[in-house]
């Protein structure tokens, strides 16, 4: 028996609602409301509850996602170009700290099975990372990663991989531009990343613009200047390599040595503060904000309330919710540091001919969004319910717990690669349409926003929030069974899907500097 005609309401006082069901629903579609489809509108798209004439607001999450082009008659199908999109919100006179609501309730008795590094973080994962200074010397330390794998790895059991900390920076740069600090802090935060156990290796052509000592100086890693050593590094144009293998010998040489460390850790139980948690969207759908992302938020506010740090990032797809986010500031001061990184993202744009419509793709559209104002109103949400109590400038470390936001690009790659430098050590990553993006360097959990994507994809996607739009399922019980698996991964008694797969994107440096 075909399933009733439905439609999801965000708000009481929003005049257009969301397809649920599966395919969509035909033209002449009566719903028990009384409303009748004018046109044929597929699932997750919006449909108008009233009339709405030319030039009114359409309203979802009572925002104004857009103003009409024309007269919509009730029924309609009401997409991306039928409306105009909202200008930008300006940066000034906007609510500075003004909610205050009473403090979560602690969260306690939570714990998982981590490793304790020397700084006092803990790593979910107990990876050998292997830093490059430039991308010329990304082959020659890829060849050596395969053998350390086939020979070095099944010695060393308690070890779980080793990375090469591939990126396109170092050289052919302006190295002393004022936004080379952007990629530079990325690399060297990256290296120290709490998964990697303070064990820090890096190999370096020779000749670069990014040297050695630039990139990591005196005094930046922790576990070295604790016994002592100096930075170790392989440099391939020294003169005591002679030819390729020499080269690939030396890197194992060292590797081991770090292994032989690695190999020594174990897990012990922590409380789940330790947790520094990233979460970020991708291939985003208008169920977003309906299912997988409230999810996310509701399982934020747990992890807070368990005294752990979480992150949210992408500044294109919050920018439309500033006021939102100012509001929630736990101070003026971090009130006016979200302003200040919004206003540096707008300048960069602007620089690009571009604004923050050039956000959204055809999957977002295809899949129910019509433009950047509707995106960042689902997006916002997995950020919770928390004060916001710390801003990180991209390719900043994480200086506090709690809810902070990371400044990032919005792209996937970039968001993930600047939430690893920031010290991330579980990362949560919700998608409508479907992504089967991972991150060889911390366990990727990710959630998807209907049940469609969830079957299909059924050994890609770690937890279906789809059960919340089908009814099966609240935003809170959602919510609690990803903090419950949260707990699990990190403890390594689950791996993610991504995990198992060895799914595992590259790295991407944002370097807002010029290339030379």
């Amino acid at each position: 028996m075909p399933a009733a005609p439905l439609y999801i309401l965000m708000h009481p006082a929003d005049n257009v609602a969301i397809v649920a069901n599966d395919g969509g629903l035909p033209e002449g579609t009566r719903f028990a409301s009384g409303l009748v489809l004018r046109d044929k509108v597929p699932q997750g798209h919006k449909v108008a509850l009233a009339d709405i004439p030319e030039g009114a607001a359409i309203r979802r999450y009572n925002v104004p996602i857009g103003y009409a082009l024309k007269d919509i008659p009730a029924g309609s199908w009401v997409h991306e170009r039928v409306l105009r999109m909202p200008d930008a919100r300006g940066l000034d006179d906007l609510p500075i700290a003004t909610v205050r609501r009473e403090p979560l309730p602690p969260l306690e008795g939570y714990t998982f099975e981590g490793y304790r590094n020397a700084d006092g973080s803990v790593g979910t994962r107990n990876i050998l990372a292997i830093t490059q200074t430039v991308q010329c010397v990304a082959g020659v330390t890829d060849f050596a990663v395969e053998r350390i794998r086939n020979e070095l790895l099944p010695k060393y059991p308690n070890v779980d991989g080793v990375v090469a900390l591939e990126h396109g920076y170092g050289c052919g740069v302006a190295i002393d531009a004022p936004d080379a600090v952007v990629p530079i802090r990325t690399l060297r935060n990256l290296s120290l990343n709490p998964n990697f156990g303070g064990e820090v290796m890096v190999v370096s052509l020779g000749c670069e613009k990014l040297q050695p000592e630039r990139l990591l100086p005196p005094g930046s890693i922790p576990i070295a200047d604790q016994r002592g050593e100096a930075l170790d590094v392989v440099c391939l144009q020294d003169e005591a390599h002679v030819g390729f293998m020499s080269m690939v010998e030396s890197i194992l040489r060292q590797a081991e040595q770090h292994l032989t460390r690695l190999n020594a850790r174990r897990r012990e139980t922590v409380p789940a503060s330790e947790l520094v948690v990233g979460v970020q969207c991708g291939g985003s759908d208008a169920f977003s904000g309906v299912t997988a992302n409230p999810a996310v938020g509701f399982c934020a506010d747990l992890l807070v309330r368990a005294g752990a740090s979480v992150m949210f990032s992408e500044t294109t797809e919050v920018r439309d919710g500033i006021d939102q986010l100012t509001s929630r500031a736990a101070s003026p001061e971090v009130a006016q540091a979200m302003i200040r990184e919004m206003a540096w993202y707008d300048a960069y744009l602007q620089r690009g001919q571009v604004d923050r419509s050039a956000n959204t793709t055809p999957g977002n559209k295809k899949g129910g969004l019509a433009n950047i104002v509707e995106k960042a109103m689902g997006s916002i949400v997995k950020s919770g319910s928390a004060p916001i109590t710390g801003v990180l400038a991209p390719g900043e470390k994480l200086r506090s717990r709690g809810l902070t936001y990371a400044a990032t690009p919005a792209s996937d790659f970039i968001c993930g690669t600047l939430q690893l430098a920031a010290g991330m050590n579980l990362h949560v990553f919700t998608t409508g349409r479907g992504t089967p993006y991972g991150l060889a360097e911390v366990p990727v959990i990710k959630v998807a926003t209907r049940s469609d994507l969830a079957r299909r994809w059924h050994d890609l996607m770690d937890v279906n929030a789809g059960k919340i739009a089908d009814g099966e399922a609240t935003i809170e019980q959602v919510g609690w069974e990803l903090f419950q698996l949260m707990l699990d991964v990190a403890s390594g008694r689950r791996k993610t899907w991504a995990e198992q797969w060895k799914l595992h994107n590259s790295l991407v440096l944002f370097n807002p500097a010029p290339v030379t």
